[in-house]
């Protein structure tokens, strides 16, 4: 999954709603509107978040 939030198109220092507006542009339409599908559009969106948290976190830590 670290290969689909590398290709979401996000700077490390955008915002969380950034991250989840970009991730859902890479769902197909029918994967955003089934009900039957939300627990795994949340394992999602709950995976980019991390991936970006990481990148962040990697990047302050070589800041300093």
């Amino acid at each position: 999954m670290y290969g689909t939030y590398l290709r979401l198109g996000v700077t490390v220092w955008a915002s969380n709603r950034e991250v989840i507006r970009a991730a859902r542009r890479k769902l197909t339409p029918s994967a955003r509107h089934d009900p039957a599908k939300r627990e795994a559009r949340k394992r999602f969106y709950s995976e980019m978040l991390e991936h970006h948290a990481n990148a962040q976190h990697l990047v302050a830590e070589s800041r300093l």
